[in-house]
């Protein structure tokens, strides 16, 4: 009996052992054909080339200033590439990909025959473990099962993306006997790790560094040319970066996208940085991704502009790197 979705959100203290949840709210573009790899090798920080060993990439697509339109998960599947991304930063990535694709053997669209889901938790892999005849893990973490295709996303929570047509998901989470979520508690997680979520607003705003796309492995600095390229290295090198991206929480407060954060400067408030994402649990503890000044710790006063309720940071799995492998 297919389980029915679970419409309370936890907060991330209360997540179940294991879980599913409906990732209505990702989307991919593709890429296929005889120049793909060359050309998408030229259009985003990750080394494409490595791909066939690594399986799968994280990166990120700039414009020639090196502001990024979008942040995604690449992989392969059928002899094409998979930029996995929120559906929100799509549009634009899209179209400027298209545009220098012009000359290129390489075809390119967004993805509307797939779906996504996600199976995550402390038991996750023993539960994909009775659902598939192999398991993608940290050396192998994309495996194609028929026409499934399994991607393992480390962390300090385990998340499993499964890659299907609509009805064979459907057949899939019938045999659940586990909460199925909607697409937001994928929000909390990728907040939690540190995965840069841009919305429509944020597209081309700020660079791969600001949103610690450099502490994720999501830039080459060895690779060679890429459109954004001289900036993206210039900010690695000569330390002109100032701004990184923060895991929030607060309790009973009201926070959406666009918000501003504020840091509290002797009695006054000042703008510290901009909210890029918000998870609002069933219990009222919110958790927000924002992009702020990269000094900012644990001892700054910080708060939701015009809110009283305080915020406060959450550490993140990663260090803020400096190193230019």
């Amino acid at each position: 009996m297919m389980n029915m979705m679970n419409n309370n959100l936890p907060s991330y203290n209360e997540l179940p052992e294991v879980f599913a949840i409906n990732l209505d709210s990702i989307s991919a573009i593709t890429l296929t054909g005889q120049e793909q790899i060359k050309y998408l090798q030229g259009q985003v920080t990750c080394d494409v080339d490595t791909l066939a060993q690594t399986k799968l990439l994280i990166g990120a697509h700039c414009n020639a200033k090196g502001k990024v339109f979008s942040a995604f998960r690449l992989l392969e599947r059928e002899e094409k590439f998979f930029l996995l991304q929120p559906t929100s930063s799509i549009e634009q990535s899209l179209a400027e990909l298209k545009k220098f694709a012009v000359f290129a053997k390489v075809e390119i669209s967004q993805d509307t025959e797939l779906a996504y889901l996600a199976i995550a938790g402390e038991q996750a892999s023993a539960k994909m473990a009775t659902l598939f005849q192999q398991v993608p893990d940290t050396l192998t973490p994309v495996i194609h099962e028929n026409n499934t295709t399994l991607v393992y996303l480390a962390g300090n929570i385990s998340r499993y993306i499964i890659i299907d047509k609509v009805d064979k998901l459907a057949d899939i989470s019938a045999t659940f006997d586990f909460p199925v979520y909607d697409g937001a508690l994928w929000d909390l997680l990728e907040i939690s790790a540190g995965f840069p979520m841009l919305s429509q607003q944020y597209v081309a705003e700020y660079v791969p560094q600001m949103l610690n796309l450099q502490a994720i492995d999501g830039i080459s600095f060895t690779k060679g040319c890429y459109l954004g390229q001289e900036t993206v290295a210039r900010m690695q090198y000569l330390g002109k970066n100032k701004r990184a991206l923060f895991a929030l929480t607060g309790k009973d407060m009201e926070a959406n996208v666009g918000d501003i954060i504020e840091k509290k400067l002797g009695e006054n408030w000042r703008k510290a940085g901009d909210v890029l994402a918000v998870y609002q649990a069933s219990n009222m503890q919110t958790y927000i991704q924002g992009v702020l000044a990269n000094d900012v710790d644990n001892s700054t006063a910080l708060r939701i502009k015009t809110q009283d309720s305080a915020l406060t940071i959450i550490p993140l799995p990663y260090k803020l790197s400096t190193t230019t492998e």
